[in-house]
């Protein structure tokens, strides 16, 4: 195995502080294993943490890689109150498999929290991320191909240009990306400072270039201050834009598209991924072998006083003992429309998890009416919906429904409607003039993703009696022309993996 000479430096140091330590812990933590028998209530293919919220606390993904074959992606869990990487590894980011927990503090020294993966211009995976309680960001270099071991951290601490290091500022969320050849590092935002950029040519001597965001960030024509923290952030490359991902912890996960100007970055676009409470935080991404950009977030029930859209329900209570604890957004590949807009689908990979295929084609729903859909039904589900060109003053689609088709999680729009209602949300969304609208449904049990016309995605909750798994269509001031309906019930992605 080609090793660097860095690399090389920085494992004899950790060989060295191991053996002169006889008292240190032992690497491995906790492996996380899913229950022979889990809840029935629990999420089937969606990526979890394999225990109830009482028991375990897990939640943002973090460093994500693909390395010799396999996918890898972190998650933050916390084991008696310290912050530790729980690690999960992949072939086809559908099917995971836990690793030994080993990054915590018997290993780094300290507790982590935000951080994101990277390779480095030598071609090794590497990971930045914030050291819990220390005050300071820090990198470390995977030690074997299994992403099991990992070098001893060093601190991403930035100089100004008399050669002082930057002590006077807090250190948080950090990200770090290549361009040109050349090393840039992010200290996010949170509410006590501005998130600051850094650059260095060999990842140990830092110059500190000043704040991330340029002098010319446009607050109206973007919609949003430039004092929203950054938080969770994750810089990269999409098409001939750069794409930032993050969370303020007041409006949720939200991205920026934009260019690199003086070494500031300088948005043209911003938008939100989330639209009530925490539905959708904390963004990690990866790139994939075809070139493909696939991210997750953290999909948690959880409220704060912070968050600037409640909701009208408490989903953290009423799901609390019926789901697991760390839930991940189905993967989504993100792109770029030749108009520059952001394109979000899920990830191509989900359709072999589809069984049992039943399909409706050419039905119309008349005006004022409600059709039940004989024959496809359940919580374990992907539907896919094609609308021709609709006209409806209202009209959509009802899952987990009762047996005549009323009640359930309503997905809807209207004609010249600027919002996709998606239950107690309503995102931004248009359809152009003639266009048909194709929407693709996920429910999981509790959580419900719907993505509409690979230019919307939206995440919700729902609370729903075990007997109303029915599906229907309805239409008010119009008839609906609908082309196809297809489902198709979706197997575990845990039941051929546990164990192996």
């Amino acid at each position: 195995m080609n090793i660097t000479k860095e690399i090389l430096t920085t494992l004899l140091l950790t060989l060295l502080t191991s053996a002169c330590s006889t008292r240190e812990a032992k690497m491995v933590i906790d492996t996380p294993a899913m229950p022979e028998k889990p809840p029935a209530t629990w999420l089937t293919y969606h990526l979890a943490h394999p225990a109830a919220e009482e028991t375990a606390t897990a939640g943002d993904p973090n460093p994500a890689f693909f390395w010799k074959g396999r996918y890898h992606l972190h998650y933050i869990y916390k084991i008696k109150e310290e912050s530790v990487y729980a690690h999960v590894s992949s072939e086809d980011m559908v099917h995971w498999k836990w690793h030994p927990t080993v990054l915590g503090p018997t290993t780094m020294g300290h507790g982590l929290w935000s951080g994101t993966g990277f390779i480095t211009k030598d071609g090794r995976p590497a990971m930045v991320y914030f050291g819990h309680k220390t005050e300071r960001n820090w990198i470390s270099y995977a030690l074997d191909d299994n992403l099991d071991q990992w070098s001893k951290p060093h601190e991403m601490l930035p100089r100004y240009q008399d050669e002082k290091p930057v002590t006077d500022m807090p250190y948080f969320d950090p990200d770090l990306w290549i361009n040109n050849g050349i090393y840039y590092g992010l200290n996010g935002r949170n509410r006590r400072s501005s998130a600051v950029m850094m650059k260095s040519e060999n990842l140990k001597d830092w110059d500190y270039i000043g704040e991330l965001l340029h002098p010319d960030f446009d607050e109206v024509k973007l919609g949003v201050g430039r004092d929203e923290d950054v938080s969770c952030a994750n810089i990269f490359k999409l098409g001939e834009k750069w794409v930032l991902l993050c969370i303020s912890h007041k409006l949720g996960c939200r991205y920026f598209i934009g260019d690199f100007k003086d070494e500031q970055f300088l948005p043209e676009q911003h938008g939100l991924m989330n639209w009530s409470a925490w539905d959708l935080m904390a963004p990690e991404s990866l790139l994939t072998p075809d070139g493909r950009r696939v991210m997750w977030a953290w999909c948690t029930p959880r409220v704060a006083t912070i968050q600037a859209f409640p909701r009208e329900k408490n989903f953290y209570q009423l799901l609390q003992d019926k789901i697991q604890t760390g839930i991940q957004s189905l993967p989504r590949e993100l792109s770029l429309s030749k108009e520059g807009t952001l394109l979000i689908q899920p990830l191509r990979e989900l359709k072999k998890l589809r069984s049992d295929e039943k399909s409706v084609h050419d039905l119309t729903v008349k005006s004022d009416r409600t059709h039940l859909l004989q024959g496809i039904s359940g919580d374990t589900m992907e539907l896919e919906l094609v609308l021709e060109a609709p006209t409806a003053k209202e009209f959509g689609i009802k899952v987990l429904a009762d047996q005549d088709g009323n009640a359930g999680f309503i997905i809807s729009s209207g004609k010249s409607s600027k919002t996709l209602n998606v239950g107690y949300i309503q995102p931004p969304f248009e359809l152009k003039e003639g266009e048909d609208l194709t929407l693709r449904i996920f429910i999981d049990k509790h959580l419900i993703e719907v993505f509409a016309n690979d230019r919307q995605a939206a995440v919700g909750w729902h609370d729903y009696d075990a007997d109303d798994l029915h599906v229907s269509l309805f239409s008010t001031g119009g008839d609906l022309k609908v082309k196809s309906v297809s489902a198709w019930q979706m197997k575990s992605i845990y039941s051929t993996t546990r164990n192996k």
